[in-house]
Formats: C-alpha cells, sequence, structure tokens
C-alpha cells in the first residue's frame, strides 16, 4: 500500500508560525486525513537478516524515513508525520522508535534491497 505524504515537512515548517486563513482549509484537512491512516507501528522493529512481513508492511514508511532525512527534517517532525507518534507528550518514545525504524530502513537500502530484487 502506497501512502502519501500528506504535505511536505518544509509546508509544515511554514506552517508552524500559525495558519494563514488560505491554509486553514489544508491544515484540517491534513490533520483529518493523518488522523485516518495512523500506521501500525511497532516501537522496536523485529530485526532479521531477511525481509520480514513487518518490512514488506512497512516500506513505504522506511522511504519517508529516508526522504525526510535528507531533506534534514528533525527527529520530532519525522516522528510526528510519518509514525504517529507525538513528540511533545512522549518524547523518549518518539526518539526510540524512530531510531529503530531509521536503522532498519538503512539496512534495507544497503542490504535488504537485494532480497526485493531477487524475486
Amino acid at each position: 500500500m502506497i501512502v502519501p505524504i500528506l504535505y511536505s515537512l518544509a509546508c509544515r515548517r511554514r506552517c508552524s508560525a500559525g495558519p494563514q486563513p488560505a491554509d486553514r482549509h489544508h491544515l484540517l484537512t491534513s490533520n483529518r486525513q493523518r488522523a485516518q491512516m495512523k500506521p501500525n507501528i511497532m516501537d522496536e522493529v523485529p530485526w532479521s537478516e531477511s525481509l520480514t512481513s513487518y518490512d514488506r508492511e512497512h516500506f513505504t514508511i522506511y522511504l519517508r524515513i529516508l526522504d525526510a532525512c535528507a531533506d534534514n527534517a528533525s527527529v520530532e517532525e519525522m516522528a510526528d508525520l510519518i509514525l504517529g507518534i507525538d513528540p511533545a507528550l512522549e518524547p523518549v518514545r518518539a526518539r526510540k522508535v524512530f531510531r529503530s525504524h531509521l536503522d532498519r530502513a538503512n539496512w534495507m537500502v544497503t542490504t535488504g534491497y537485494k532480497e526485493i530484487f531477487a524475486g
């Protein structure tokens, strides 16, 4: 399943100062969509030297994390927007879950991809 990024992290930064009248509908729609699309995320990614069913189900999450890292997004932004964890309410958990998923995403691009293309 492909899950679209609801709005760019750059937009999130721009909108963090408060919604402008033209942006109000955009933010309300995004928040509503985000609540409906909250991913089923484990705190610790199941680790294996081969692809797991969790990897296959969360491949899009891994890609979104890598893309956001390339855009220099903060851990807090990624935890909130991608993992669905409020870093203000759960700062330790947000960092732990993010780190676990980032480690697995990095494994996917260095090793795990071979299984995907092997057939």
